[in-house]
């Protein structure tokens, strides 16, 4: 079956325009009758894939009688979605772009992760979470709890039937978050989650010194539906790229990681050497 032609930025449009008309009562079928439209209209509109004017999709939204703030936001997603990356500030909560990641890593059959400064945030235990948020610039006191558990929910994207791959640098694993009993805990949980045959973990050891993931850290999202995207994060932002000369960079940057990092049992050997 081909992929569909939805992109991230479509498919978080079509889902607010999804729980709008939810929210007025009325079925896509009598909203088609009221606008006068093929009801495969509004059925590809709640897809990410697009098909109406700006005035079209005002119009459907007055009908469902959407508040003046959503309408601005689905009216400015619309106007993103001809863009070839979606790009979030972080504005009015530190959650939002977030949110975005959690629902795609959800709509993923494959997930590629490559972390330079951190443990993978997907293996994050709360006590660990809690001292990078403490540690941030940006991240209000009265946050950290909601983003906790918001990120161990993240978590809950582990099933057999996906594919996990991690590659890990070394120092990211050495960098003491916390006191020893936290770095403990933390990579007694990373080992633990290497069990699950879904999950494969590897090392990049920084024996070797440079390597092909110095730009930054990243994660890959592959879907079985849709055609790819990969997740940047930065202080106050974070952005998904889709068009295809990205897409073959990260391929690349992908492909000579697994060249050089250690191979599985290599990586739980220097995994469990680490002291602190």
């Amino acid at each position: 079956m081909p992929k569909r032609n939805s992109s991230v930025v479509g498919r978080e449009f079509g889902n607010g325009v999804r729980y709008a008309i939810e929210q007025s009562g009325l079925t896509q079928r009598k909203l088609a009758e009221l606008l006068d439209w093929q009801e495969a209209k509004i059925s590809d509109l709640v897809q990410g894939k697009g098909g109406v004017n700006e005035i079209e999709l005002r119009e459907l939204l007055a009908y469902c009688r959407v508040d003046r703030n959503e309408v601005s936001r689905l009216v400015s997603l619309f106007r993103e979605s001809r863009e070839k990356g979606y790009l979030q500030f972080i504005e009015g909560g530190a959650l939002l772009p977030l949110q975005s990641l959690i629902e795609q890593e959800r709509l993923a059959n494959k997930i590629t992760t490559w972390s330079l400064t951190y443990v993978p945030g997907l293996f994050q235990i709360a006590a660990y979470i809690r001292v990078l948020m403490d540690s941030s610039s940006i991240i209000k006191p009265e946050d950290v709890d909601g983003l906790i558990l918001l990120k161990l929910s993240r978590q809950a994207i582990f099933h057999r039937s996906r594919e996990f791959i991690f590659y890990v640098h070394e120092n990211a694993l050495r960098l003491p978050v916390g006191g020893p009993e936290v770095m403990q805990a933390q990579l007694l949980h990373l080992l633990t989650m290497m069990v699950r045959p879904c999950i494969t973990v590897r090392v990049v050891p920084r024996a070797i010194g440079a390597h092909a993931g110095a730009a930054g850290s990243f994660v890959k999202l592959d879907y079985a539906k849709f055609g790819s995207a990969v997740w940047i994060e930065s202080l106050r932002t974070g952005l998904f790229l889709e068009d295809k000369e990205s897409l073959s960079d990260y391929d690349d940057v992908v492909t000579v990681l697994d060249k050089q990092a250690l191979d599985v049992d290599e990586s739980k050997k220097l995994i469990s050497s680490i002291e602190f």
